[in-house]
């Protein structure tokens, strides 16, 4: 039997196994080179990609916006077309009867109050209530009966939209004595 050869036996060309070495290691960085190109091509894809999706989106909401704005009254405008052919309705009667007048104008102004109910537009109307500067403009101070900064005549009612004043209420408040 023959001892198998040792390391030492066996004829070695050192310089050809480094370049092989060295060939290999050149194909590996090569190669993680190639796909390290190709992965950031890829991402540069994806943010081209999301940067155009996000531009997009933005010019989508601009739009959306721009149109809220635009039509943002249509439903109300829309209410109030039925109140303004009631008015046109009621100045077309050839009638010069009074009460037939009285009769159209208190149901325009029902179907005004219709509108006013379905938008939560509220009539501010604080006549014997107390002074309240957020809702109330006080037009003058009177000397009466009662007690003082109470609500005693109301000029003009106010109007409210969702509990914020579209209008104050013009008053007359009684005054301290």
């Amino acid at each position: 039997m023959q001892e198998p050869n040792t390391p030492s036996e066996v004829p070695v060309n050192e310089s050809a196994v480094h370049e092989e070495v060295q060939a290999s290691v050149a194909d590996a960085h090569e190669a993680r080179i190639v796909a390290l190109e190709a992965a950031l091509e890829e991402a540069k894809a994806q943010v081209l990609y999301v940067k155009a999706e996000g531009e997009n989106i933005r010019r989508r909401a601009a739009d959306d916006i721009d149109k809220a704005r635009k039509f943002a009254l249509e439903k109300f405008s829309g209410e109030l077309l039925a109140v303004k052919d009631s008015l046109d309705a009621a100045l077309a009667v050839e009638s010069e009867d009074v009460a037939s007048y009285k009769n159209g104008v208190e149901l325009t102004a029902k179907q005004l109050l219709s509108v006013f109910e379905k938008f939560n537009i509220a009539e501010i109307n604080p006549l014997g209530e107390k002074f309240d500067p957020n809702k109330h403009q006080a037009i003058s101070m009177v000397p009466a009966e009662g007690e003082p900064n109470t609500v005693l005549s109301v000029l003009q009612k106010g109007y409210s939209l969702n509990e914020r004043v579209l209008r104050p209420a013009l008053v007359t408040v009684i005054q301290a004595k």
